[in-house]
């Protein structure tokens, strides 16, 4: 019988056999392009490069937001892990492939006349065709909109734990915010800062159990406390953060003296550039798509955050991508018998 493992998988690191990246070919006309460089967009990478796709991955940021976590242990195979271990993984194993990358921004997406038109993915002066696109754009953070936020980002005000954690080190922190992101990056707050507020406009928390049992441990040391049915106003200060001001009296104050504030309030579908195209979005503007990862647009599909499915976790956007990337090659072998 196999022992269980319980150490967090830092030192499995599997090198690509070939060079991170190939550089994308402007001459080329690409079965698959895929938007995004997370976890979705990298599985979606990998699947179609190893269903004999010539494919080319393009995206900001290399590994996607999963990188800006701590520990994920809810991805099957690994106890814990650290995300920006999960994503090098996953990267690793698309470069293990003949894929094309291109870490930039996209500006927009383009699709020809005629059933089986060809797709322009633009990138500045940059263009390149492919059959197929799948997006994997995941999602952006949403803004409180509140005095302070903008003008202190960067000098107290975050919207990744991870980033920031040794500047928090000794210093108080204030993370808004109620769901299991707020709770799970509070929790990895805890063990560098000096004290941790949360404050959830609603009036309890909603975590997953395991985080939310964590919190409740360091709630018993005195390094988290629950603001609860209370909101952010203004975040103050002179050159950075130094205070948080409540809407509502805690424990007879308003203001809270910190020196960070995490936001952690949900996040918005990075689906402008389906938009542009003219796939079909919902009321929260995420992609609409069907259990194949299809959109309404032929050879277009979407994968992980960036839809509206539901549960927006790293082994759905895996298997998403995944999906897409079988569909997008069913459609290329269909439509235009290159495979």
């Amino acid at each position: 019988m196999c022992e269980p493992l319980t150490k967090e998988r830092d030192e499995i690191i599997f090198e690509p056999r070939k060079e991170y990246a190939h550089k994308p070919n402007q001459n080329a006309t690409y079965d698959a392009i895929i938007i995004g460089l997370g976890i979705a967009g990298l599985s979606a990478a990998m699947y179609a490069a190893r269903l004999g796709l010539k494919v080319l991955a393009i995206g900001e940021m290399e590994g996607g937001t999963i990188t800006l976590t701590g520990p994920v242990e809810n991805y099957p195979g690994f106890v814990s892990i650290k995300g920006q271990t999960l994503a090098k993984l996953i990267e690793n194993h698309a470069m293990d492939y003949d894929v094309d990358v291109l870490v930039d921004r996209i500006d927009r997406i383009a699709r020809g006349s005629g059933k089986n038109a060809l797709f322009s993915v633009h990138s500045g002066k940059k263009s390149f065709p492919g059959r197929a696109v799948i997006l994997a754009t995941g999602v952006e953070p949403k803004k409180l909109g509140i005095e302070g936020e903008t003008r202190f980002l960067g000098n107290g005000v975050s919207y990744c734990a991870l980033c920031d954690l040794t500047l928090v080190k000794g210093k108080n922190a204030v993370v808004v915010g109620g769901g299991d992101s707020a709770v799970k990056e509070a929790n990895l707050l805890a063990h560098y800062a000096k004290k941790v507020f949360i404050v959830n406009n609603e009036p309890a928390l909603h975590p997953e159990k395991p985080n939310m049992d964590k919190a409740q441990d360091y709630v018993k040391k005195g390094k988290i406390t629950i603001i609860n049915s209370n909101e952010l106003l203004e975040i103050g200060g002179k050159r950075r953060v130094e205070k948080a001001v409540l809407k509502n009296p805690f424990q007879g104050k308003r203001e809270l003296e910190v020196d960070w504030v995490f936001i952690y309030v949900g996040h918005s579908s990075a689906s402008a550039l389906a938009k542009g195209l003219g796939a079909a979005l919902n009321k929260k503007d995420e992609v609409i798509v069907n259990r194949d990862c299809e959109t309404n647009i032929p050879g277009f599909y979407a994968a992980g955050d960036v839809t509206d499915l539901d549960w927006k976790q790293a082994i759905v956007g895996a298997a998403q991508g995944v999906t897409a990337a079988y569909r997008a090659y069913k459609y290329v072998s269909d439509n235009f018998g290159v495979i």
